[in-house]
């Protein structure tokens, strides 16, 4: 069965087109148009109209592509940025009115509950003991604690993501070392007090885990925080990109998604493997009944 989904995320949007064999998924295709919602707040809290037509229109083209590649059905999913509009409903209903799609407007719980489940399912063994996920997403971040493939059993969602923290605090490119104490000191601030429950893994899924894959490859410890850090204070983000093939506009982001993961890594008081799945891959399993 061939299905998709379309996730309207704070920094981008994104499409995931995938096919299921009863077991897993396997990705057919896969896009991302920075959207930058979080960017587009009125002082009312609205998103501006230009915005919402922009996402429309971007909606509009992924869900024809993922029809173009044979997709049966199609999920439309938001997250933390149109949450938290006043006005989401009319971003909504832009997007219905222009390719005929429903989007559902994700709570932090049930964000973290299929960030869980497709870094878990994704995996490719079960865990001896609990584990925890983290999600850095462009206006929120979910630390999750569960079993596999029982499901969640812990979780606290931040409002705190990348692009807030980047756009909050790390003004300079690159960032100086003032700006990355500040956002750290930011980051300390909004995971005071967070104890997860004990873990024997953790993961880390989300925009900046996948793209920080390409420099660190697939671990996260203390050595590749530290070494990752560095490189992105020392370096301009067009120069960086251009050395492992990422967008410019994303190395933006990853000093303060690099800080948020660490942080997280901290609390789990374990490394973070980056994982192959994240909501995407979850809101898809949970599709096809799996």
């Amino acid at each position: 069965m061939r299905r998709a989904c379309i996730d309207i995320g704070s920094n981008t949007t994104r499409l995931l087109v995938a096919d299921f064999d009863g077991e897993q998924l396997t990705p057919v295709h896969q896009e991302r148009a920075f959207t930058h919602v979080r960017r587009a707040f009125t002082s009312e809290a609205e998103i501006g109209v230009a915005k919402i037509a922009e996402v429309a229109s971007v909606v509009s083209a992924q869900l024809q592509t993922a029809r173009e590649l044979g997709a049966e059905d199609v999920r439309g999913v938001a997250t933390a940025a149109v949450r938290r509009a006043a006005n989401r409903d009319a971003l909504i209903a832009a997007v219905h009115a222009s390719c005929g799609l429903e989007v559902a407007v994700l709570s932090p719980e049930e964000e973290a509950r299929l960030a869980f489940s497709g870094a878990a399912r994704t995996l490719g063994h079960v865990p001896a003991g609990p584990l925890g996920v983290v999600d850095v997403g462009g206006g929120s971040c979910e630390l999750v604690v569960g079993e596999v493939p029982d499901g969640v059993r812990w979780c606290a969602s931040l409002e705190l993501g990348s692009g807030d923290l980047a756009d909050e605090c790390l003004r300079s490119d690159p960032p100086t070392v003032e700006e990355l104490g500040r956002a750290r000191a930011r980051v300390s601030e909004a995971l005071d007090g967070l104890r997860p429950p004990h873990t024997e893994c953790a993961l880390a899924v989300g925009g900046s885990a996948t793209s920080l894959r390409r420099i660190a490859g697939s671990m996260l410890d203390a050595p590749a925080f530290a070494r990752i850090l560095a490189l992105l204070g020392a370096e301009r983000a067009a120069d960086v990109a251009r050395r492992f093939g990422l967008d410019t506009d994303r190395v933006r982001l990853l000093p303060a998604g690099l800080l948020i993961l660490q942080a997280a890594a901290e609390r789990f008081g374990a490394p973070l493997q980056i994982a192959h799945g994240g909501l995407r891959e979850g809101l898809l399993l949970e599709t096809s009944g799996a």
